[in-house]
C-alpha cells in the first residue's frame, strides 16, 4: 500500500524542491499572519498576498443562496452544459479563511470533463467555531441531493475538498450516514485533509518550519474550530469514526505536509473497513502544491481527473 521509495530524498524532482525552498523564503519574510487581526489576513490571501497566488475568477461561475441552520448559505456553482456528475466542493483554509470563489480555474477542469462544482461558503471560525461550519455542509448536501436532479439533471453525486475541506467532506459523508441513512456520493477526493484534531504525530513533530503550514499553525487552527469541545469526538475527528460504507475514496498527500499522517492513518483506516481506497503519496509536496505549477501539480490534478473519471464511467 505504502512505497518506501517515495519517500527517499532523492524521490524528489528539482522543480518540486525549488518550490519550496522559495516557499519557505517567502513566507519566512512576511510578517506572522497570527500579529493581525483574521478579517486582514483573510483579505490578503483573497489577493494572493499570503502563501498562494490569486486565480482568476470564472465568468461562468455564479453564487446562489440557499437556506441553511443559522441563516442562509452561499454556493458557487460552476457548471458545463451537460453535466454528468455533481461535485459538492468544501474549501480550505483552517476552518478560518479561505471561499468558494478562490479556485475556479480547478472547477474549470473539471467542467470540461462533465463535472458541475457546487462549492459550499460554510461559516468560519474562530467566529463560529464547532459545529457551525460542518452544520452548513451538512445542510448543503442535503439541498443538493434534493436539488441535483432539477438543477443539473443528473442525481449522480461526488464530495470532497482539501485541507480543512477534506474533514469537513469526511464528517458530511459521515453525518448523512449516521443522521439521515444516506449513503448518495459516488466517490470522495480528499486532498490533504487533517481528521485528527488532537493532532497527529507528523504535525506535533514539524516544528517551525513555515512550508505553507507549521505546527504553530496547524494548532491554532484547531483550536479555532474545537473550541472546548471534546476531541476525541468523531465528528470533529473523524479518524476515530466508523468508516463502514463510504464510497471510494481517493486520498492524496504530499511527503512533505505536516499532515502527512492524517491521510497515511485515514487510508489504512479506510481499507481495514472495506472502503476502496486509492492512496496517492506524492514525493516533496507541500501543503496544497496542487496550487502551484509544477509538474508535480499537473501529476496529482491528473490523477483526480482519472478518479472522476472512473467514477462517472
Amino acid at each position: 500500500m505504502i512505497n518506501p521509495a517515495l519517500f527517499k530524498d532523492e524521490a524528489i524532482a528539482e522543480e518540486t524542491r525549488a518550490l519550496n525552498a522559495e516557499i519557505v523564503e517567502k513566507l519566512a519574510a512576511l510578517p506572522d499572519q497570527w500579529s493581525f487581526p483574521i478579517d486582514v489576513v483573510r483579505k490578503a490571501r483573497r489577493e494572493g498576498r499570503g502563501p498562494f497566488p490569486a486565480l482568476p475568477h470564472s465568468d461562468r461561475a455564479r453564487w446562489i443562496e440557499i437556506d441553511g441552520p443559522a441563516g442562509p448559505i452561499d454556493l458557487r456553482i460552476l457548471a458545463p452544459d451537460e453535466a454528468r456528475v455533481v461535485y459538492l466542493h468544501i474549501h480550505g483554509g483552517g476552518w478560518t479563511w479561505g471561499s468558494p470563489d478562490e479556485q475556479d480555474p480547478e472547477f474549470e477542469r473539471l467542467a470540461e470533463q462533465g463535472v458541475a462544482t457546487v462549492s459550499v461558503r460554510y461559516r468560519l471560525a474562530p467566529e463560529n467555531p464547532y459545529p457551525a461550519a460542518p452544520d452548513d455542509c451538512e445542510a448543503a448536501a442535503l439541498w443538493l441531493l434534493r436539488e441535483a436532479q432539477g438543477l443539473f439533471g443528473t442525481q449522480k453525486l461526488m464530495i470532497g475538498g482539501e485541507s480543512a475541506g477534506a474533514h469537513l467532506a469526511l464528517v458530511t459523508m459521515l453525518r448523512l450516514r449516521d443522521r439521515h441513512g444516506l449513503t448518495p456520493f459516488a466517490g470522495a477526493n480528499l486532498f490533504a485533509g487533517c481528521y485528527d484534531l488532537a493532532l497527529t504525530p507528523s504535525v506535533r513533530n514539524w516544528g517551525s518550519e513555515k512550508l505553507i503550514l507549521n505546527a504553530r499553525d496547524i494548532t491554532i487552527f484547531a483550536q479555532n474550530l474545537c473550541g472546548d469541545h471534546d476531541r476525541s469526538d468523531p465528528d470533529l475527528s473523524p479518524l476515530l469514526a466508523d468508516l463502514a460504507g463510504l464510497p471510494p475514496v481517493l486520498v492524496s498527500i504530499g511527503t512533505r505536509d505536516p499532515l502527512l499522517d492524517d491521510s497515511l492513518f485515514l487510508a489504512a483506516r479506510l481499507a481495514t473497513a472495506n472502503v476502496p481506497t486509492d492512496l496517492a503519496i506524492y514525493p516533496g509536496g507541500c501543503h496544497m502544491f496542487q496550487r502551484f505549477g509544477i509538474p508535480l501539480s499537473e501529476e496529482a490534478l491528473t490523477r483526480v481527473d482519472g478518479f472522476f473519471r472512473a467514477r462517472v464511467e
